[in-house]
């Protein structure tokens, strides 16, 4: 028994946008990422001396808000992915879910129907 019967007759929509934006996702994440994680190499490239009180809450600070986009980032691209690969995959050939033939017809058989009491 094959599981995957296609319907037959049915159209397959030709790829559209979800293509291009699967292929720019792995160009993306990483630009992205490089981006976020630029702000923290600066700013320990600026300060000469990290045992002073301020920069070292000023580095902390950035390298905290830097971890937090770059994870929303990542977030963000995923999510993304997920969701063209949902419009690709529904965009694909239609399929049979459950072929099996119906026992009744249009109208039930007379031996299935039940009398129902008058309550008069």
């Amino acid at each position: 028994m094959n599981l995957f019967n296609r319907i037959p007759g049915f159209v397959v929509t030709p790829p559209g946008m979800e293509r291009r934006v699967l292929a720019l996702l792995p160009k993306a994440l990483v630009v992205g990422s490089l981006l976020l994680a630029l702000p923290s190499l600066v700013i320990r490239l600026l300060v000469n001396d990290a045992l002073e009180l301020g920069t070292s809450t000023l580095v902390s600070t950035v390298d905290i808000y830097g971890i937090s986009l770059l994870l929303l980032h990542w977030a963000v691209v995923i999510t993304v992915a997920i969701a063209a690969f949902i419009v690709m995959v529904m965009k694909g050939p239609a399929y049979v879910a459950d072929p099996y033939p119906l026992i009744e017809t249009d109208e039930p058989s007379p031996s299935k129907l039940q009398e129902v009491p008058d309550l008069d």
